[in-house]
């Protein structure tokens, strides 16, 4: 039985795409396939009472019969890092039961995936970094990382050494065009001249970098108050808190965004309808603009959303959605299966062994 440990070196890197993409392509090669978050991070509230979705989304996608408490033995919510700083978690008994529950679940598997939680150096503060998760349960990692600049090799290497000969390679996930050349023949061979072996480099698809204003609207539970591109992608969010003309310079800079602003913000709102980057607007505090400015938006095709809470909770609310929220389905693991087979080294990943388990290599030889 292989073990395979996804993790990465930033959050919102398409970590959980690949990691259920590589389970999809094992059981394509006819592989038994089992799937655990010992560190649940992706909660809906403080105290942890509801689950991670990454779990669900495996089971559904994966087709397993596992219980929930064996596939996320730990729920790293607020309330327990702010146990475990007051000394009530041990980190020890928790290493105990993620091996236990590992054991359960990976009976009779040929391929263990392993997800880790938020980034790499989460866990921590119990010992239960991906680093000591991968010791416990024997594993092989993958890495995932974006890549926008050099200096993000830094952050490459300092996880390498920490995973050091566990390191089965390093993916790079969603490089933009403008990113992708260098990349190829700078970068990758400075790594690996370093000792880091580069399995990958995936390209970005806009379909899986963004969530449509359609998307947007339906998960804040907004009011639609012009029409205007809803199938557009945002990828970011540009709070306006300044003056008009300030407004406009700044919002002219960036591409597929919403802006978010408070309703009663009209030379903001103007100068977002005039920014051809802006893919939406999205207006918080309970104002309504006049109906000359939601006039001018209409023309322009932009659509206005206008959602209850101040901008700062909407701002929170909103990023989890890009971060998180819709792209994380069926859908988008297929779409990522399709880029890993054709990007990665995946036989390396999925057909092999991985986690240096001698005596599966020496069944295979």
């Amino acid at each position: 039985m292989n073990t395979l440990l996804v993790t990465s070196t930033h959050e919102s890197t398409g970590k959980t795409a690949v990691t259920l993409a590589l389970g999809k392509l094992a059981q394509e090669r006819g592989r038994s396939v089992g799937y655990m978050k010992p560190k649940g991070t992706r909660l809906q509230s403080n105290v942890g009472k509801t689950l991670d979705e990454d779990p669900m989304l495996a089971r559904e996608v994966l087709g397993l019969d596992a219980e929930m408490h064996q596939m996320e033995p730990v729920v790293y919510s607020p309330t327990f890092v702010d146990g475990a700083i007051r000394g009530q978690e041990d980190g020890d008994e928790l290493g105990e039961i993620i091996e236990e529950y590992f054991e359960q679940l990976s009976a009779d598997k040929d391929l263990m995936l392993v997800e880790g939680g938020g980034v790499w150096s989460t866990g921590g503060i119990v010992d239960l970094t991906d680093v000591d998760v991968a010791e416990r349960l024997d594993a092989g990692v993958l890495l995932v990382s974006h890549y926008e600049k050099p200096g993000d090799v830094d952050d490459v290497l300092a996880a390498a050494e920490q995973f050091d000969d566990r390191l089965a390679g390093v993916l790079f996930n969603g490089v933009s065009d403008a990113a992708f050349d260098e990349l190829e023949q700078e970068v990758v061979p400075f790594l690996e001249g370093r000792g880091v072996p580069v399995l990958g480099v995936v390209p970005r698809e806009r379909e899986l970098a963004g969530v449509t204003v359609d998307g947007l609207a339906d998960e804040l539970g907004a009011d639609v108050a012009t029409q205007g591109g809803s199938d557009a992608y945002v990828e970011r969010f540009l709070v306006g808190a300044m003056g008009g003309d300030a407004a406009l310079r700044y919002f002219r800079r960036t591409k597929n965004a919403a802006v978010i602003t408070g309703g009663d913000r009209s030379e903001i709102i103007t100068a977002a309808i005039e920014a051809p980057g802006v893919k939406a607007i999205i207006l918080t505090g309970g104002h309504r603009p006049s109906p000359a400015v939601l006039g001018k938006a209409e023309e322009r095709g932009v659509p206005v959303l206008l959602v209850n809470g101040d901008t700062l909770s909407v701002v929170d609310r909103a990023e989890d959605v890009i971060h998180s929220g819709r792209t994380r389905d069926e859908e988008t693991v297929a779409r990522m299966r399709d880029l890993l087979f054709e990007h990665t080294d995946v036989d390396s990943l999925v057909g092999g062994d991985v986690s240096g388990d001698d005596e599966t290599a020496d069944e295979a030889e």
